[in-house]
C-alpha cells in the first residue's frame, strides 16, 4: 500500500493518499472524504496530527504537542533571525507572520521594512508588533510607533508586545500593576487609533500573573507557552494566538524561530483575515465600528 504524502496548495495543506485501481495496478489519488478518514486514523494511532511536516523544532516539548493539531501556524520574527527567503516560508504553509517593528521610544528593528516588504511580496499576512519598553512614557512609544510603522490597511492589526524587560541593563524594573496596566490601556487606545483595528495584547506567563490576570478581557490575547498548553498556565484567559516554540524550524528562516498557533478553524481563520477582529468578538465588538471588513 502506498503512503501518504502531503502538498501545499496556496498555503493551505492539502492532505493526499494513494490508492490503487483494481482494474490496472496504477496508483491513483483518494477523494477528499477518504483523506480525511484517514488523517483520522493515523492522528488516532499517533496521538497527533502535523498539517506543517516540513516544519520542525530542535527541541520539541512534549507539553505543546497539540499545538501542532491547529491547522492556522505562523510564526513571529526580528532582526535575529537574519535574511528571510519569503517565496519559502509561504510555500511551507505559513499563514501569517508578525514582525518587530519598534521597541520603546527610539529603536526600530533593523530589518522591519525588509520584512514587512518581503512577507506582503509573497502574500504571507503581516503585522507589525512594538515591544514596551518601561521606563519610557507611554505618549513616547507611541509616537515612535506611529512614525515608523505604516498604517496599512491590508495588514492584520498591531500587536502591543508587554513583558518585563529584566535582563535589560537599561531598565530592568517592574511597574506596580495599576501603573503598566495604565500605560497599556493608552497604547491600545492609540494602536486602534492609528490603524482602525483592535490590536492584539502578547504576554508571558510572569507578566501575565502579575499584571493581565482578570484584566482587559475584550482585547485578543497571544500567549507564550513553551511547555504546556495555554489553559495550564494563563488563569481564566481566552487566547487567540498561542507561541508554543521558539526552537521551531521554518524553510526560508535560518535558525531558530518562533511558532505560533491561531485557536481556532480555517473558517474562522478566513473570517479574522476578513473583518480584523477575533470571530468570538463580533457581536461585542460591532457597534464599535470594528469588524466591519476590509
Amino acid at each position: 500500500m502506498g503512503r501518504a504524502s502531503m502538498s501545499l496548495t496556496n498555503g493551505t495543506a492539502k492532505i493526499l493518499a494513494p490508492r490503487r485501481d483494481g482494474r490496472n495496478g496504477r496508483v491513483r489519488w483518494m477523494g477528499r472524504a477518504a483523506c480525511l478518514a484517514l488523517v483520522a486514523g493515523l492522528a488516532a494511532c499517533s496521538g497527533t496530527t502535523d498539517f506543517y511536516p516540513t516544519k520542525g523544532d530542535v527541541k520539541p516539548h512534549p507539553g505543546v504537542a497539540r499545538a501542532k493539531q491547529h491547522p492556522i501556524q505562523g510564526i513571529d520574527i526580528s532582526k535575529w533571525q537574519g535574511p528571510v527567503d519569503w517565496a519559502s516560508v509561504r510555500a511551507a504553509g505559513t499563514q501569517f507572520a508578525f514582525i518587530k517593528a519598534t521597541e520603546g521610544g527610539d529603536h526600530v528593528d533593523e530589518r522591519f521594512r525588509v520584512n514587512w516588504d518581503g512577507a506582503a511580496r509573497a502574500g504571507v499576512p503581516r503585522g507589525a508588533y512594538h515591544f514596551v519598553f518601561w521606563c519610557r512614557s507611554a505618549q513616547d512609544q507611541m509616537a515612535w510607533f506611529k512614525k515608523n510603522v505604516p498604517a496599512d490597511p491590508t495588514a492584520l492589526p498591531p500587536v502591543l508586545d508587554v513583558e518585563w524587560n529584566g535582563h535589560s541593563q537599561l531598565c530592568p524594573k517592574k511597574l506596580p500593576k495599576a501603573q503598566a496596566l495604565a500605560m497599556i490601556r493608552y497604547m491600545l487606545d492609540e494602536m486602534e487609533r492609528y490603524t482602525g483595528k483592535r490590536p492584539i495584547i502578547y504576554t508571558d506567563i510572569t507578566f501575565h500573573k502579575d499584571v493581565l490576570e482578570d484584566e482587559l478581557p475584550d482585547y485578543p490575547h497571544w500567549v507564550r507557552s513553551t511547555a504546556a498548553e495555554p489553559e495550564q498556565r494563563f488563569a481564566k484567559r481566552r487566547w487567540m494566538l498561542w507561541q508554543f516554540t521558539s526552537t521551531g524550524r521554518v524553510p526560508g528562516v535560518r535558525g531558530d524561530v518562533d511558532r505560533n498557533a491561531f485557536y481556532g478553524t480555517t473558517a474562522e481563520w478566513a473570517s479574522f483575515l476578513a473583518t480584523d477582529c477575533d470571530p468570538r468578538d463580533h457581536s461585542s465588538l460591532a457597534n464599535r465600528g470594528l469588524c466591519a471588513g476590509k
